[in-house]
């Protein structure tokens, strides 16, 4: 029956109380068959009762029915465990669309599990068994089921195409080398595959060593955008903290300035009066010899005259003559407040284009570096620095400017600003 292709399931011959293979099977009345001894014993269960059902439709019987061997059955059976059962397959093993279908089934096909190249036909588990027990079969071989059999066979030969022409860089089947490709260089398609695969293989290894590489950088990429991240929030914080600083400093630095101006005011004003209280007195004092002059100069009567000159003293001179601005105002005191100015935007904008450089100085991909014959054209000033000595640093007036982390601050800056030309424009008028 198996070999001629008729399906039986297994629950048909199974015992639907051990699940097992019926051993001694018996039929009962309602025709369903079981174990001998199955149903027995579950029988036996019910004796106290004298009424006897089946497990399956549960009718029932009274008296207990006598179990005869169902012969017919036990000889199918017996043949089967024989032959083997060949179960229905199962939806796994059908071929679906795009699966490579065995040749030998009919009806719905199997999936094909393994071609052979020498029957050129491809088979599904069940019909590919020959060839694994069968002897005749031991010279085939058997590869992985591939689609069209007829891709595998010479269009002009109808035989194998088991060689490979390497003048000609194609498949061929060994009629072919005694015609069109009689005297080319040929191999064993199985040797030709042998070196290929040594020659992809060395590729693949070439691949990997390759992806190996860029998932590296890849991950060092990663790792530099972190750093970045990170460093740049440091930066932000720690220039946040150092303009917070100069921007007190410059804030006290003001605060000091106006009450420098003001304990001068204060100081200027206290003398002045002090000195005006000491005019004011002496003019009184002259005013009132003035005032006994004339009327001295008005007095008739000689003898009086003659006693009140003598009792005159001389002219009192002044010891000191202080001299007394027509002017006086705190005009240098904003023009140095000026050069201030003028010197703290200096120094901020160099400090900045320094700031920048080194910002711009980080980065995460770097350019590739000019090649050998770019660096001829270096310029001629670069060419006269000696190796590894550094350009001589720049001077104001021949003086060394002092230098901050590479960066040459300028007395005057780089460009003239608006309060610098004002602090010139002063010192020319000086």
């Amino acid at each position: 029956m198996a070999q001629a292709g008729v399906y039986l399931e297994h629950d048909q011959f199974n015992c639907s109380i051990c699940l097992d293979v019926l051993k001694d099977p018996v039929t009962i009345p309602c025709g369903h068959s079981y174990c001998k001894g199955c149903i027995a014993g579950y029988w036996d269960q019910d004796e106290f009762i004298s009424l006897y059902g089946c497990p399956q439709c549960r009718q029932t019987f009274s008296p207990r029915p006598v179990l005869g061997k169902n012969t017919m059955l036990a000889d199918v059976v017996d043949k089967l465990n024989k032959t083997g059962l060949q179960s229905v397959p199962s939806d796994d093993s059908l071929a679906e669309p795009g699966d490579v279908e065995c040749d030998v089934c009919t009806g719905r096909k199997n999936k094909a599990v393994r071609s052979c190249l020498v029957c050129l036909a491809s088979y599904c588990e069940s019909h590919v068994q020959p060839h694994y027990e069968s002897p005749a079969f031991k010279r085939h071989k058997l590869v992985a089921p591939f689609g069209t059999i007829q891709e595998k066979l010479c269009s002009r030969h109808d035989k194998l195409l088991e060689v490979f022409c390497r003048t000609d860089q194609q498949c061929i089947c060994s009629l072919c080398l005694t015609d069109e490709h009689k005297g080319h260089d040929a191999v064993l398609a199985s040797g030709e595959i042998t070196e290929k695969k040594s020659e992809i293989g060395e590729m693949q290894r070439k691949s990997q060593q390759a992806i190996q590489e860029r998932e590296k950088e890849l991950e060092q990429l990663k790792q530099s955008m972190t750093s970045v991240t990170l460093s740049s929030q440091a930066a932000l914080v720690e220039s946040e903290r150092i303009f917070t600083e100069l921007s007190a400093t410059i804030a006290r630095r003001h605060s000091e300035v106006k009450e420098i101006i003001r304990a001068q005011e204060r100081a200027v004003m206290a003398h002045a009066e002090g000195y005006l209280r000491q005019q004011e007195q002496e003019l009184n004092h002259l005013r009132k010899r003035d005032a006994e002059l004339v009327r001295l100069l008005q007095t008739d009567d000689h003898v009086s005259f003659l006693q009140r000159c003598q009792c005159l003293g001389a002219q009192p001179e002044r010891v000191e003559v202080a001299t007394i601005r027509t002017d006086p105002n705190f005009g240098s005191a904003i023009a140095a407040v000026t050069e201030f100015q003028a010197l703290l935007e200096d120094v901020c904008q160099g400090g900045f284009f320094n700031i920048s450089e080194k910002v711009n100085a980080v980065i995460i991909i770097e350019d590739p570096k000019p090649k050998a014959d770019n660096m001829e054209q270096a310029p001629e000033t670069a060419a006269q620095t000696p190796c590894g000595l550094s350009a001589p640093a720049p001077t104001t007036f021949g003086v060394p400017v002092p230098t901050f982390g590479g960066f040459a601050f300028s007395t005057f800056g780089s460009r003239p600003s608006s309060s610098r030309l004002r602090v010139q424009q002063r010192r020319r008028r000086r």
